[in-house]
């Protein structure tokens, strides 16, 4: 009898066809082999990621997930310029990566937009560092204000947005150069349930309206698997590749897929990867001293 193909590995035939399409796009960035290693105030090296492979192809959405301390933010501070390899490369449309550039924009969890600037001189920095000039600049602005939906915000300063609003701004800040990829590092990590939801719902309208590509650092599975064509499962000490999985959810993407089973079957997958179960005499407990009056137990 052969073996069942688990749930996270069955594609209806519609979705076997897109990844067919995907893989049949050229690639973007290819991560070789790349490590990376610090030393600790006390002189002990830490290798943070090893032997790191995989490709991610254009306008795909790959998202990066994995324990605490796995490498994940290094892993795309790495492929934004921001910090050196020790090891491997990484290339971008074939050419080596060896610092920042106008071909990659980030978007950070904390909210990095210059405070004295309103929303329309935000966006146009970028383009003006680029050297546009400053009625171009001004135009090209506009139109991805237009894009983010706060057209009507254009003159406001980003103490007078919202959260959700603020990484709007950022993102189409972030657009504006018109990178071949956006990098994003946990940029809804901060906001309330609510408003993370409908930021996940903006940013699938944006990818699906703009020729880029995304890599998208996460902590939460839902969101990964809501967003992702595929996941990249990192472990921890040293960060290495775990998996990469293909998400087997239909698109467009829609919240009432959190509950369809293949949903909820990749998550469950993830979940084992990243927190594999231990057996009970194996979970650790505090040292906690008793500071109630006995017999007032919660259970």
């Amino acid at each position: 009898m052969s073996e069942e193909i688990p749930i996270y590995k069955q594609q209806t035939p519609e979705v076997a066809a897109r990844f067919a399409k995907l893989r049949e796009r050229p690639v973007v960035l290819d991560v070789d082999q790349l490590g990376k290693q610090f030393i600790s105030p006390q002189g002990k090296i830490i290798q943070a990621l090893q032997d790191i492979n995989f490709k991610v192809h254009r306008r795909e959405f790959v998202s990066v997930i994995g324990p605490s301390g796995c490498g994940k933010s290094t892993l795309i501070r790495i492929v934004a310029g921001l910090e050196t390899p020790t090891s491997g490369e990484i290339r971008l449309n074939g050419e080596t990566i060896r610092g920042p550039g106008p071909d990659r924009g980030m978007v950070f969890q904390g909210y990095t937009l210059f405070p004295w600037l309103t929303v329309k001189k935000n966006v146009m920095f970028g383009l003006k560092m680029s050297g546009k000039g400053s009625i171009e600049a001004e135009q090209d602005a506009l139109q991805w204000i237009d894009l983010v939906g706060l057209s009507k915000f254009a003159e406001a300063y980003p103490h007078q947005l919202s959260g959700g609003m603020k990484q709007r701004v950022a993102i189409a800040r972030a657009l504006a150069n018109r990178p071949r990829i956006l990098l994003m590092d946990e940029p809804f990590g901060a906001l309330d349930a609510q408003t993370r939801a409908q930021m996940q719902a903006y940013l699938l309208q944006i990818w699906e309206n703009v020729d880029v590509t995304i890599m998208f650092i996460t902590h939460d599975l839902d969101e990964a698997v809501y967003l992702s064509d595929r996941i990249l499962v990192l472990k921890a000490h040293p960060g290495e590749v775990n998996e990469i999985l293909e998400v087997p959810v239909a698109h467009p993407r829609n919240p009432n897929q959190f509950l369809n089973p293949e949903f909820l079957g990749t998550r469950q997958h993830i979940e084992h990867l990243i927190h594999p179960p231990v057996a009970e005499e194996e979970i650790e407990t505090l040292p906690i001293k008793r500071m109630t009056e006995v017999g007032d137990d919660v259970y």
